[in-house]
């Protein structure tokens, strides 16, 4: 919706604006929400979304969501949360360089996490195999779940009532969900687009076929910058691998051999900053350049444009993709399957596996607000609620309601 006058706007720029590329999403020519609102007097329209995301019940329980490590192991380590702000820092410094509208991208980066279960990737593969013949769980369709569904906090509509931009990207978080003959990507080739999505699709087409916006796509790429330079750090820190294992990938031998050069005999941690702030930079500067020259050759000459390409515009050069499999082909054995942690994560899925299961057997147990018409649900739809809430736990609260209901609670250390 268009903004009203004002003496302080220059003609066709918005409140708070700075220079757009003719491919970028404008907030003023959004396609709208599910539910018409008025517009604001003092916020785009990708501004409130991003403001209602930060302000979000979900968004605040990112903060004791783990990444890789329990949320108790340490103070310095990764969490949901701080990972969904790097991801955003570095969003913005993309969107900014490319000229795209920096709030979408950044409400993108804010919101992409949401779905995610207790205990990382860990909790999502339990629940699943829990909700196997119930459609199964995936993140992303969890997330449209909550911000369209789930969150409970406006008068006139359930969730947050979001932009069609930021339910797009969302959804499209990895690309398009259909190809170009109507059937399921790569991706959901074999389970299926989720209900979630599908259902949702029936109300607002976000036209599962293309590719998201730029600023989505930006979203993405940052995702992925942000979980090498933050694993690294990590791993480090945890003592999971040292700097002399890290030279067995060459993009990061590299930057080890500029570091020692320019700084030699520096200290272990401030090692590993210079080594992390140079993963950042190189991958960062190479989206710049490689979406660049991608757009030179698009030529496109509005968002839809982007959308129609038929590939991706934002992406890593074939030099920095390749640094990007050799950095996670080193981390999924060295971190991710580490034997320090793969009794953690065996003892978070029985976790989740055990709440499932009590709580299938006796919805009651859940809060009165979860179990309140269970009873009277198809066995499908109480499976749902039964996720939803499991989904949306904390790894304290998943510990605790576990600790409440079974005598014996594993301490994932």
């Amino acid at each position: 919706m268009p903004h009203s006058a004002s003496p302080f706007t220059p003609t066709g720029i918005e409140p708070g604006d700075r220079w757009r590329a003719a491919y970028a999403c404008r907030s003023s020519q959004s396609r709208g929400r599910l539910v018409a609102e008025p517009a604001s007097a003092t916020r785009g329209e990708f501004q409130r979304d991003r403001d209602r995301i930060i302000h979000s019940t979900a968004f605040r329980r990112l903060k004791h969501k783990t990444q890789v490590f329990v949320s108790h192991e340490g103070d310095h380590y990764r969490t949901r949360l701080t990972h969904s702000i790097e991801v955003a820092q570095i969003a913005r410094a993309l969107a900014r360089a490319l000229g795209l509208d920096e709030d979408l991208a950044e409400a993108l980066a804010l919101a992409h996490d949401l779905g995610h279960t207790p205990f990382g990737h860990t909790g999502e593969d339990a629940l699943d195999e829990c909700m196997a013949g119930f459609d199964g769980f995936d993140h992303n369709a969890q997330t449209l779940r909550i911000v369209t569904r789930l969150e409970r906090r406006y008068a006139d509509f359930d969730g947050l009532n979001l932009s069609w931009e930021t339910l797009e990207g969302l959804v499209k978080h990895n690309g398009p969900l259909l190809d170009a003959a109507g059937r399921p990507t790569a991706r959901y080739a074999k389970t299926g687009i989720p209900a979630a999505i599908l259902e949702y699709q029936q109300k607002q087409d976000l036209w599962l076929d293309s590719y998201a916006s730029a600023e989505a796509q930006v979203a993405a790429l940052a995702d992925d910058i942000a979980y090498n330079a933050h694993d690294i750090d990590d791993g480090l820190r945890a003592g999971l691998f040292g700097h002399a294992e890290l030279r067995a990938v060459p993009f990061l031998a590299a930057l080890l051999d500029e570091v020692e050069r320019l700084h030699p005999g520096l200290e272990k941690p401030r090692l590993t900053n210079e080594l992390v702030r140079r993963v950042i930079t190189r991958f960062v500067e190479d989206v710049i350049g490689e979406a660049q020259a991608r757009l030179l050759k698009l030529a496109p000459t509005d968002a839809d444009a982007i959308r129609r390409a038929g590939a991706p515009v934002v992406a890593f050069s074939a030099a920095i993709e390749a640094a990007d499999r050799d950095i996670k082909g080193f981390l999924y054995p060295s971190m991710y399957r580490h034997p320090r942690i793969v009794p953690i994560r065996t003892q978070a899925a029985q976790v989740v596996r055990d709440l499932f299961a009590r709580f299938r057997a006796e919805p009651g147990l859940m809060p009165d607000e979860w179990a309140a018409g269970c009873e009277g649900l198809s066995e499908h739809r109480r499976m749902r609620r039964i996720a939803d809430y499991i989904a949306g736990m904390t790894d304290w609260y998943a510990l605790d309601e576990h600790r409440r209901l079974f005598d014996a609670t594993p301490a994932l250390r």
